[in-house]
């Protein structure tokens, strides 16, 4: 009974339901429509169709047109393009509402993201650079990856392509020579690592320069600030939009070494003997043991000549007049070149991936109160070897090409013979018998905020408060073992190899975990007010009170643990006059727990004014060629409490409880006491790093297609913290003290450009770059003077390379015998000659002089442009460096410096171009070969040093998007499919390593190119 009840009430619920939609049906109608360019009549294709409150909607075809379903008459249409002011129609008894949209206006209208808030493009006289987020789409793990030659003013530098690996970069180069010298990076205004944000849920990014920008940040902003914005849902129709890549992925460069026949040629040369005999030569040349007489390449032995990398993004965005939405879930996946050992039971290559998830929901809770709550969270693995990867490059770089094979002919694993240096090891083993680690991070972020419009109370006036909570965890587990490793000394009477043992091995993989995490909150809150009076009076004030604190959970120790915070109150109040002349003042009154009590806070005031010229009625015959002119200056204080020296607290002293006691009692029978001493000194004045920073500039548009903004800056920074260097012994002082006495001075220049140009509908062409010249000069060094000026580092760049002039190579013994005393004994014909700087006849210390440039370039540019036409579309970026140093170094450079014959390879290019007797040149690119460390050729120089400088091409992408008329049939606003490489030409005067590498002989992972074929769907 009761089961015939319940299927009665569920038909009547389906018959009501039918009776429903047929009514729907019957009171629902097409209306269709046309949207166009109000001035030009041009169609607008792919305009955004809208039915408020419903979550329909649809795009305009190739000719404008559409077609919706509505209710009835109340439905309101709202249509939106970019680049164009959006508009709605009520449909009333209409079935036909054509929709003439008008653009936006002047582009001075956008809205660019400023310290604590955002401004119209057309009053901001700070130097800031935007960068659109569609020119970082570029295939990576992480945005610090892709940033070399998008922005102005930014340096950007890859150390290494492993998976997983973050990029380095700089605002405007160096300006200190301790501390911290990374600009802070802000996500929706909280204080958040770049690379944890996908790029495709970036809605802006704002590098801010100068100190009228920063100086709101206080003691934070001294270099620099870049404020990512992450997307928000807009009121419309679900939007939906999906993209996938998967390429190949290859190392930039891997360098070339000798082959055994060549090592051997080599050394015999070197010794001036037949170390190898013929035999020997003729040996390794064919091949015919390759277990006795090797000849091993540890490149290809170790290394795949590419690897994949895989990455998906969805993300869906809408919403309405109560609630927006925007939900983002990103991977990406990466392996690296690593090759593994398909008989063991373990994998331990490289494998990285990361997982992505935002969520940013904002609702109306009324007509004034909007509540805001964004979440994300990411989430990577990442696999390596159980052999430390430094060792493995470095063992690489080392072990002879015939000191063993990779393993024997009948499966045994080889090792370096008993006796050996502890740090010589098979790489091959570090690489695939030793175990692996797993790594795991995970980072949980939210953040809720609260908008108050107090409009009516007084127009203009808005409060704003936001909460945020981060946490970070990581644990590494290791599963680390070692296998059983022979070395072959002959053969016997059969013809069997005779091992000696070298290591016993583990049975089993040992289990190990490592656990790290950190917590971080932040409260914000600010009230900002904004009207207009008389049609010529702006004026806009900000006051803002914020607080962090962040706890390192697994601390070493006590003082680790305690929460580092900060703490001030912000300000910004700017004025403009008929939008042609402005002025800003902005303040930062804030600081750190890590100061004494009463000097803990610091005030960063700046000033900044700026003058629309274009605006003026004397500029007016100048419009139709020169449509903005607008010139800017700002001065200012800023600071940064990152000040580095390894401790916290400065302000209290320390002791040292493990120093020399007192025995008592009889000697071998007595009782030691400890003893305490003061270890280093407290210093009650220490404080931040202050920055006076000064810029001018200009932004000019050109015959509405040629934009270009140049400035000049000046910084000034004092307060460095160093240590007393300049303190003799004598004085009695166990640990030289910490000071805010380091000084240092940057200047320089940067001009970035665009141009446009629509020649149709079908066919457009733009074109971008940027140089950026800095230079910094240490002023105080805390260092004491030198015996000689030229030996002083004052006066010259953070980084400054030193060493050796050298004057190429001895050509006979009477030059020797003319020479200065070399700095070694021994010294022979086709050694490095040096020069005399001092005149004292010795080659020594007293001779070294500063050389070449820094390892930060000085110069760094980046040029680029895209062409569409038609579906066709084809994008490229070039970023190159310049006035950059390197120092070539290392084995593989000074083959048997390390004296062991079985750990000297050296590169080919040592071997092809190295000075002989059949070849003296003095001018030759590598010295006479020595069977031992040549203390003389060794030694740092400008025989060894480096122009780095480079140009890449960073990427090159070919795309094609399919017709509308196409893709509107299966519901597809868009569909493009594309091919991307990135890194796929490098032009550098460095032909063995990849010139982004900063080790000496480049043994580390290298920069990675890659091909990618992906595709971008949006419904």
């Amino acid at each position: 009974m009761l089961m015939k009840n319940v299927i009665k009430c569920f038909l009547l619920i389906l018959f009501n339901l039918g009776y429903i939609f047929q009514m729907n049906a019957q009171s629902q109608r097409q209306i269709t429509g046309r949207v166009f360019d109000a001035a030009t009549n041009e169609p607008l294709i792919g305009a955004t169709v809208w039915i408020k409150e419903s979550a329909s909607g649809t795009v305009t075809d190739i000719d404008g047109n559409f077609v919706v379903t509505v209710e009835d008459e109340n439905a309101i249409i709202s249509v939106s393009y970019v680049g164009y002011i959006s508009k709605e129609e009520r449909v009333g008894s209409r079935n036909s509402i054509p929709f003439a949209l008008e653009e936006s206006g002047k582009e001075l209208e956008e809205v660019i993201v400023v310290g604590f808030g955002s401004q119209k493009k057309e009053s901001v006289i700070g130097a800031i650079s935007t960068v659109k987020p569609d020119e970082l789409k570029i295939p990576a793990a992480h945005i610090s990856n892709v940033l070399a030659g998008q922005i102005a003013g930014v340096v950007s530098i890859q150390r290494s392509g492993e998976p997983g690996e973050h990029g380095e970069f700089w605002i405007r180069g160096l300006s200190t020579n301790k501390s911290s010298n990374k600009p802070l990076v802000l996500v929706d205004g909280v204080e958040r690592s770049m690379d944890f944000v996908d790029v495709e849920d970036i809605e802006s990014v704002s590098v801010l320069k100068d100190a009228t920008a920063t100086a709101v940040y206080g003691v934070r902003g001294a270099n620099g600030v870049i404020i990512i914005t992450t997307r928000k849902g807009e009121a419309g129709p679900p939007k939906i939009s999906a993209t996938a890549y998967s390429g190949l992925v290859a190392p930039t460069m891997l360098p070339k070494f000798v082959d055994s026949y060549q090592f051997a040629k080599y050394y015999n040369e070197a010794t001036g003997t037949n170390s190898y005999d013929d035999f020997a030569l003729q040996a390794y040349k064919n091949g015919s043991d390759p277990d006795l007489y090797p000849n091993v390449d540890w490149m290809d032995a170790l290394f795949k000549d590419f690897s994949w990398n895989y990455r998906a993004n969805v993300n869906m965005s809408g919403g309405g007049s109560v609630a927006r939405y925007y939900v983002s879930l990103g991977y990406y996946g990466e392996n690296g070149i690593y090759k593994t050992d398909n008989l063991n039971e373990y994998d331990s290559s490289i494998t990285f991936d990361k997982f992505n998830f935002r969520s940013n929901i904002d609702m109306n809770l009324s007509k004034t109160t909007t509540l805001s709550v964004n979440l994300a969270n990411i989430y990577e693995t990442k696999t390596i070897p159980g052999g430390d990867a430094g060792s493995i490059w470095s063992n690489a770089f080392t072990i002879s090409p015939n000191a063993f094979p990779v393993k024997y002919s009948d499966g045994t694993l080889s090792a370096p013979p008993i006796g050996t240096a502890a740090h010589i090891h098979n790489p091959y083993n570090l690489l695939t018998q030793n175990g692996y680690r797993d790594h795991y991070w995970n980072t949980a972020q939210a953040i809720i905020g609260l908008n108050q419009d107090f409009g009516f109370i007084l127009p203009g006036l808005i409060f704003d408060i936001k909460f945020a909570w981060d946490s970070w965890s990581y644990n590494r587990l290791s599963y680390i073992g070692s296998a059983n490793t022979f070395h072959a000394t002959g053969r016997d009477e059969e013809g069997n190899l005779i091992f000696d043992e070298v290591n016993s091995g583990t049975a089993n993989l040992s289990y190990e975990r490592t656990t790290s995490g950190n917590q971080s909150r932040y409260l914000e809150s600010n009230f900002t007010y904004n009207q207009t009076f008389n049609e010529l009076h702006n004026l806009s004030a900000l006051l803002l009170y914020n607080q962090k604190s962040y706890r390192n959970l697994w601390a070493d120790n006590g003082t680790g643990s305690v929460p580092y915070r900060n703490q001030g109150l912000a300000g910004r109040t700017a004025y403009n006059y008929d939008s042609r002349y402005f002025a800003e003042f902005n303040f930062g009154y804030n600081g750190s727990e890590n100061f004494s009590p009463g000097k803990r806070f610091g005030f960063f005031p700046s000033g900044a004014v700026g003058w629309l010229v274009s605006d003026e009625d004397f500029f007016l015959p100048l419009n139709n060629v020169i449509d903005m002119l607008k010139l800017r200056a700002s001065y200012g204080i800023v600071g940064n409490d990152d000040i580095g020296g390894g401790r916290r607290f400065i302000y209290l002293p320390t002791f040292n409880l493990s120093a020399p006691g007192f025995t008592f009692g009889l000697p071998g029978s007595g009782y030691d006491i400890g003893g305490i001493r003061a270890g280093e000194l407290a210093n009650n004045s220490v404080s931040w790093e202050t920055v006076n920073k000064f810029n001018v500039g200009l932004e000019l548009q050109l015959i509405s297609k040629l934009k270009i903004q140049a400035d000049y800056f000046k910084e000034h920074r004092t307060g460095i913290f160093l240590e007393r260097d300049d303190i003799s012994a004598t004085a009695g002082i166990g640990y030289l003290p910490w000071v805010n006495t380091g000084e240092v001075k940057n200047n320089g220049f940067e001009v970035q450009g665009e141009y446009f140009e629509n020649f149709s509908k079908d066919f457009s062409l733009s074109l971008r770059g940027n140089f950026v010249f800095a230079r910094n000069i240490v002023i105080n060094d805390a260092k004491p003077n030198w015996n000689y000026d030229y030996r002083d580092h004052k006066g010259r760049p953070v980084g400054q390379q030193w060493g050796y002039i050298a004057e190429g190579l001895f050509s006979s013994e009477e030059e020797i015998d003319n020479s200065p005393k070399p700095y070694s004994e021994g010294i022979r014909v086709g050694d490095i000659k040096y020069r005399d700087i001092n005149g004292d006849g010795i080659i020594s210390n007293f001779d070294i002089v500063a050389i070449g440039h820094s390892w930060m370039p000085e110069i760094n540019y980046g040029f680029g442009g895209s062409l569409r036409w038609k579906q066709l579309d084809f994008s490229f970026l070039f970023q190159g460096v310049g006035r950059v140093s390197t120092m070539y170094g290392g084995q593989a450079m000074q083959p048997f410096s390390g004296m062991d014959p079985s750990a000297a390879n050296f590169f080919l290019d040592v071997y092809e171009n190295h000075w002989d007797i059949e070849n003296p040149d003095p001018n030759a690119k590598y010295p006479r070969p020595s069977a031992q460390l040549n203390q003389n050729n060794s030694l740092a120089s400008t025989y060894w040093q480096r122009d780095a400088s480079y140009l890449r091409l960073r990427n090159a992408t070919c795309g094609y998007s399919f017709p509308k008329l196409i893709t509107e049939k299966f519901g597809i606003r868009q569909l493009r499919l594309y091919v991307s490489g990135q890194n796929l030409m490098t032009f550098s005067s460095l032909g063995l390593f990849d010139p982004e590498i900063t080790n000496t002989q480049g043994a580390g992972y290298p920069p990675t190119k890659n091909v990618t074929f992906g595709l971008n769907v949006n419904f």
